[in-house]
């Protein structure tokens, strides 16, 4: 499943979607070495940028050769937006992406993120000036509407289209269900109906058989897992090879999943000091272990660490004395 988004060949259409707080460096090159396509920034402040706030740079910080790689920006004013697009694109980034989903209260009180879907009028602006702007690559990722009853996502995609831009991703929520519910998935194959650019499907894909049901069902050309990736990068490996082949390969063994814990809490480290990367781990231990016997005890035990080497003396122990689990 081969995807091109302007003049960028993604050898896989199954991508990462940008969630903040998650998809950071070292989460992104672990779901690339297991087969993603096309990772994601967390999203990022136009508005921070402009005004150079420091906690900007770690959310846009790229490991050399790391690629392709989209930054997603989120803001409501076309000026600020396209201006610092314009200053993104010459880093390491082949798309620029931008966010008009974000359910968040905070974004959405300041006319960003999901707001946008009630005002497709300054939602065109906004694209429209980003593509007169660069010269990479503009997308655009929303949801199915901000409330039921005002789902406009194939309007919104139309519209996107119109302006410009390359692609779309639609999560098949609204704005209204935040992440609960089920996933309209007959929405995203609505969108892909209406337009001719590439569109992404977001929404409820937690494992290969979802991945090819959302193929089947929308006709969606690439396919954007979020959640389910969360403690489980293997989700591409798995899904790519399924919608190759068929046939399902098994999940990680306890071991796969001990060895990639600890690469993890090693590239945390790397990348953000010990102190803080191995903070930053202990909701990746939950996910990563989330379902596995003990793993109840094992989160609780995980928030009293805090350099590696507890990481990995902890790790090591539950393998060890729990045998198959954790």
């Amino acid at each position: 499943m081969e995807l091109t988004i302007g003049n960028v060949r993604l050898e896989s259409g199954v991508v990462l979607a940008p969630m903040a707080g998650v998809t950071d460096l070292p989460f992104r090159l672990l779901c690339r070495e297991q087969g993603c396509g096309l990772t994601y920034t967390e999203m990022v402040s136009a508005k921070a940028l402009l005004y150079n706030n420091r906690n900007t740079g770690p959310l846009l910080e790229a490991a050399p050769g790391e690629g392709p790689l989209a930054v997603q920006l989120f803001g409501s004013d076309p000026d600020i937006m396209s201006e610092m697009a314009l200053r993104l694109e010459e880093g390491p980034y082949s798309i620029i992406d931008v966010n008009m989903g974000c359910p968040v209260p905070k974004i959405v009180k300041n006319g960003e993120g999901s707001a946008l879907m009630r005002n497709p009028e300054l939602a065109s602006r906004i694209l429209k000036a980003m593509v007169r702007k660069l010269h990479k690559p503009v997308t655009v990722k929303f949801r199915k509407g901000f409330t039921e009853e005002t789902a406009n996502a194939v309007e919104f995609a139309k519209m996107a289209e119109d302006c410009g831009v390359a692609a779309v991703a639609v999560h098949g929520r609204t704005r209204e269900q935040f992440y609960s519910g089920k996933a309209d998935w007959d929405v995203i194959r609505r969108v892909k109906e209406a337009v001719s650019i590439p569109v992404i499907g977001n929404g409820d894909i937690f494992g290969p058989e979802d991945a090819k049901q959302m193929q089947e069902e929308t006709g969606c050309d690439g396919l954007m897992v979020a959640r389910g990736a969360r403690g489980n990068p293997w989700i591409f490996r798995r899904i790519r090879h399924y919608l190759a082949t068929g046939k399902l390969l098994p999940g990680p063994a306890p071991d796969e999943i001990k060895a990639m814990i600890l690469r993890h809490g090693r590239l945390q480290a790397e990348y953000k000091g010990e102190m803080a990367g191995i903070r930053e781990m202990r909701k990746h231990v939950a996910w990563y272990t989330s379902g596995y016997p003990h793993s109840a005890a094992l989160r609780n035990e995980i928030n009293q660490v805090s350099s590696m080497e507890e990481l990995n003396r902890l790790i090591s122990e539950r393998m060890q004395r729990d045998g198959e689990g954790l």
